[in-house]
């Protein structure tokens, strides 16, 4: 089961109503959630950044159209699996519309969700490719593409509404959160805290293969975070992040979603 970003085949978001995070609590389903987030143009720098990097482009892509817009979450809308992201990147998301779609990162996860049973194709590289996610979202805590891969933290903290609310409509199924690096773990504790989960403080610190079950005080089922280092060229070209280590984290989830 798999959704596309809002425009990919329909209307084209750039011409409706701007939209902004704070209006993100009203959305009531994934595919509202989507289609408010397409529309917005909160963080003027990171617009300015997506607009500009669709307009100059790569050589190897000049032939392309660029998304240039918020990369919305996309995979199966009852997933028990969340993978928590850092933000799309400007010749990859930006691009092509799909988080982690058409870029080096992308390779390296759904190859392993492909290993895992959690894909259906190994690869992926436009938003139309026919790739399906089973039982996995994901998703970014910032949705536009910054400069040098680094949102600040005003950007982060303004994005966050966003993350606030899929988490929160993923609730009756999610049981996992597989968080790619430091940013994204803390992202997702202040998310999971913003709507009452019970984050211990301190914050458990991000570290690979660090495991942390959130409960929730009303009684529903709790939520286990598991760390994993971001699966950037600059983790996995050095070895700081092997194959064999991811597949180890993505492992774990299934065992942990599965109980």
């Amino acid at each position: 089961m798999h959704d596309h970003p809002a425009g990919a085949h329909g209307p084209d978001p750039a011409a409706s109503t701007p939209t902004y995070p704070d209006q993100a609590r009203d959305a009531a389903t994934l595919p509202a959630l989507t289609e408010h987030l397409v529309a917005c143009r909160a963080c003027p720098r990171l617009v300015a950044w997506r607009e500009r990097v669709a307009a100059e482009k790569r050589a190897a892509y000049r032939d392309d159209t660029y998304w240039a817009r918020p990369v919305p979450g996309f995979g199966d809308p009852q997933a028990r699996i969340v993978v928590v992201g850092l933000a799309p990147a400007a010749h990859g998301a930006n691009r092509t519309g799909r988080m982690f779609t058409g870029d080096r990162s992308g390779d390296v996860l759904f190859a392993a969700l492909h290993r895992a049973g959690l894909a259906n194709q190994a690869t992926s590289v436009r938003a139309d490719d026919g790739l399906e996610l089973t039982d996995v979202r994901v998703t970014a805590p910032v949705h536009c593409a910054p400069p040098d891969n680094r949102p600040t933290p005003t950007e982060r903290h303004r994005c966050a509404p966003y993350l606030d609310r899929e988490l929160a409509l993923l609730a009756p199924t999610v049981r996992v959160a597989v968080v790619l690096g430091a940013f994204g773990w803390q992202a997702t504790l202040g998310a999971l805290r913003a709507q009452g989960w019970s984050v211990p403080r301190p914050r458990p610190p991000f570290g690979h293969g660090a495991e942390v079950t959130v409960p929730h005080p009303d009684g529903r089922p709790a939520l286990t975070l598991l760390g994993c280092y971001h699966v950037s060229q600059q983790n996995t070209f050095t070895g700081r992040l092997t194959p064999a280590m991811l597949d180890a984290v993505l492992a774990r989830a299934v065992a942990v979603a599965a109980d």
